[in-house]
């Protein structure tokens, strides 16, 4: 690996429109700050790239120092891939925007933005595209995984609306990938997470939502097999405009929640309505939450969607301890329900809990080879998120993850959404996620980076030749 001493990094800050932070630079620390502070690494530097020419600049000096490699977008990696200890990071933060076209439904949206920068250019206009639960998630990454959130039933994967993206490869080429150029990148690019170059931009399809129907619903935890029981059965079959994902919580202390919860360990449903708004039909539609067991809280309203992402942003934002593990779930058994009850009843912490996000309705009408995601057949993407603002608590919250995971896992499908593996998991899960789409994915590595350059990642090595 190449020594970055400090006459190398200048000559790449004169290259750079962005900056570049080294350790011993004001402003190092928070540049090497990611949104899981249970990660601590110290890179040789961080270069933030404003454009597709710093990114070349970039990857040609790396090239040329032979320094390792690490590529950050919206800084949610779970198991902080974007930071290297002694490595450079390129940091796609400060391309951070979204330009939308109204008349042709299109957005072309930068490669560091963030899910938010995306949903307040498309709201003014009444569209937008299916993607994360939170605002401040990186739409980088959240895409090259594939994708998953509040309008997944409705209108897909957030896959499943990419047009293009303009992509710098290895060697430093740029190219635009799309059906009808190079199209097994594009191919790749849609799930196979970040091995095949840097995305400086995206091209999405939007789709009409304005104002959504909202659901928060809460049952006593001990409500948690007669509360899954029913979501199993009602969800796969209500309406397309109707989602809602399961979720086992300590009920936060704020609004909407009345005080006598607060803090108590709950099952729950958000919910998520795209149909008909007028006066009464939102409460009508959400009425079936009586018929599992009567709710300790029910909220519903009316609100922009833009509110609806960024509904969870301040109850767990950035510099929070966290572990999470994932799996793809074609059925909710009653063995499964069973370990979701005991685990969700002892919460590691208050801010640790499980989501089952539904991946079923526009999501299974893709082709199951149409993409690198290799679960269409998946009706659930669970993640189990051990979370808590202490480091002395990390410990406490990666082992409630860990064995909540190792006692559910048996009862999945063997892999798990992209985004939701951890670094240690290893290459065999990284496998398991790709099924038969694997071997393809490691042929396209071959062709677009066959030294795995890009390796900091849910790594994929090229084949041999």
């Amino acid at each position: 690996m190449g020594d970055l001493n400090g006459t190398k990094l200048e000559t790449l800050r004169g290259a750079l429109r962005g900056g570049v932070v080294a350790p011993d630079d004001p402003g190092y620390d928070e540049a090497r700050s990611i949104y899981n502070a249970m990660i601590d690494r110290r890179p040789s530097a961080v270069a933030k790239c404003v454009d597709a020419a710093d990114v070349r600049t970039v990857l040609a000096f790396a090239h040329e120092e032979g320094v390792e490699l690490a590529v950050q977008g919206g800084g949610h990696s779970g198991p902080g891939l974007g930071m290297i200890d002694g490595a450079l990071t390129l940091d796609l933060s400060a391309m951070n925007w979204a330009r939308v076209d109204p008349a042709a439904g299109i957005a072309q949206v930068g490669g560091g933005s963030q899910l938010g920068t995306l949903d307040h250019a498309g709201h003014t206009f009444g569209l937008g595209i299916p993607s994360g639960i939170m605002s401040t998630t990186g739409i980088g990454g959240l895409t090259l995984g594939g994708g998953h959130g509040h309008l997944t039933r409705k209108y897909g994967l957030t896959i499943d609306s990419l047009l293009s993206a303009d992509v710098v490869l290895a060697d430093g080429t740029f190219v635009t990938a799309s059906a009808d150029n190079h199209p097994d990148l594009f191919w790749a690019l849609r799930g196979g997470g970040g091995n095949f170059g840097v995305v400086t931009s995206f091209a999405f399809r939007m789709h009409p939502v304005s104002n959504v129907g909202v659901g928060l619903t809460v049952w006593p935890v001990e409500r948690t097999q007669d509360v899954l029981r029913w979501y199993r059965e009602f969800l796969p079959t209500a309406p397309e405009d109707l989602s809602g994902f399961f979720a086992v919580l300590a009920v936060p202390p704020g609004p909407p929640f009345p005080e006598p919860i607060h803090g108590q360990k709950m099952c729950a449903v958000v919910w998520c309505y795209t149909g008909d708004l007028e006066e009464g039909h939102l409460e009508e539609v959400l009425s079936v939450v009586n018929e599992p067991a009567p709710p300790a809280f029910h909220f519903s309203a009316p609100m922009p969607y833009p509110a609806l992402q960024s509904m969870f942003d301040g109850l767990i934002p950035k510099g929070l301890q966290w572990y999470w593990r994932g799996d793809f779930f074609d059925e909710i058994s009653d063995a499964a329900i069973e370990v979701h009850e005991r685990y969700g009843s002892a919460l590691a912490t208050d801010s640790s809990t499980m989501h089952l996000y539904p991946v079923d309705g526009a999501a299974h009408r893709v082709g199951a080879d149409d993409t690198a995601w290799a679960y269409r057949d998946a009706v659930w993407s669970a993640v189990i998120g051990g979370i808590d603002p202490e480091p002395a608590n990390a410990d406490t919250i990666r082992q409630w993850c860990v064995d909540y995971w190792n006692d559910l896992h048996p009862h999945s499908m063997g892999g798990s959404y992209i985004n939701f593996l951890g670094e240690e998991e290893g290459p065999e899960r990284v496998r398991s996620t790709y099924r038969g789409h694997y071997d393809r994915l490691a042929s396209i590595k071959r062709t677009y980076d066959p030294e795995n350059f890009f390796r900091s990642n849910q790594n994929i090595p090229p084949s041999e030749g």
